[in-house]
């Protein structure tokens, strides 16, 4: 059964439709944005999980720093990062390095995440909050997204993100909770679940994201958004999952840009704030629209 599943993944991906095509970076901004980011020493989850809308955002002028190093602690079936072990100490120069590119590159608003630093009982908190700080004080009036690790449920870590909010707070579900033990191992669906709830009473904007195409069922995909709702969620995003490597878990469905359109439709009327939805829609993607 499981050789049989796996025939089936392989086949379905061996042909990407037509809506799933994109350009390839290039252009003046897109190399500036390129420049702006190795001269800082920077990492972005644009190249590092290599995001196919990484040409229209740089393009744009926008990326999304990947803060606390490029390599994580998890080993998530459906991340290109790379895992290991990464350096024990946190680079306390890194949020003025990314102050000082985002101010370059004239930005009014900034989106961060991270890896996940398991090794540490803090999860890297300190450094989120040591960002968002750098930012205000390098660029007035800047507004600030930071997508999140979980912390593995230490909320004391979270409450140190907290204690210096940025304008909207992400963490994401990734996928529904059937899928977790293969896509998502180290992580548990309900303390993500938890955690945006904590994000919420604490005053901040909350955001989450999945992908599909896992082989999630539509029904799946509803309850969660219900589970959204119970807790209190702003904004979701949808986006079609996309295979980094073979080594990765395999794209069981390509899910049509309708079926996206309906899930916008039913998680609003749920009661979501704002869902975006879309076959190349990811966690980042269009996120000065979220604030």
């Amino acid at each position: 059964m499981i050789k049989e599943l796996q025939v089936v993944e392989k086949k379905s991906v061996q042909r990407r439709p037509e809506w799933l095509r994109v350009k390839l970076p290039s252009g003046e901004k897109f190399k500036e944005v390129l420049d702006t980011i190795n001269e800082n020493n920077l990492n972005t989850v644009c190249s590092e999980a290599r995001c196919p809308n990484m040409g229209e955002c740089w393009g744009a002028g926008t990326a999304t720093f990947m803060i606390l190093g490029d390599v994580c602690t998890r080993s998530c079936a459906f991340c290109a990062i790379k895992t290991g072990r990464p350096p024990a100490e946190l680079d306390w120069e890194e949020p003025a390095r990314v102050a000082d590119a985002a101010a370059k590159m004239k930005l009014k608003h900034v989106v961060l995440t991270s890896i996940n630093r398991d090794d540490r009982k803090d999860g890297g908190a300190p450094i989120f909050a040591a960002t968002h700080t750098a930012l205000r004080e390098a660029i007035p009036g800047v507004t600030i997204e930071s997508l999140i690790p979980d912390f593995r449920g230490v909320w004391d870590a979270l409450q140190i993100v907290i204690d210096t909010p940025p304008d909207v707070l992400s963490h994401n579900l990734e996928t529904v909770p059937r899928k977790y033990r293969r896509v998502r191992p180290q992580a548990k669906y309900e303390r993500s679940l938890e955690l945006l709830l904590r994000v919420k009473e604490a005053g901040i904007k909350s955001k989450t994201g999945i992908m599909v195409g896992l082989g999630e069922t539509r029904e799946e995909v509803i309850e969660l958004m219900q589970d959204c709702v119970d807790h209190k969620v702003d904004v979701l995003t949808i986006g079609q999952y996309m295979q980094p490597t073979k080594m990765h878990h395999a794209v069981v469905d390509w899910v049509h840009p309708d079926q996206f359109a309906e899930y916008k439709e039913i998680g609003e009327k749920l009661g979501i704030g704002h869902v975006e939805s879309g076959p190349l829609v990811r966690s980042s993607y269009h996120a000065e629209r979220h604030v």
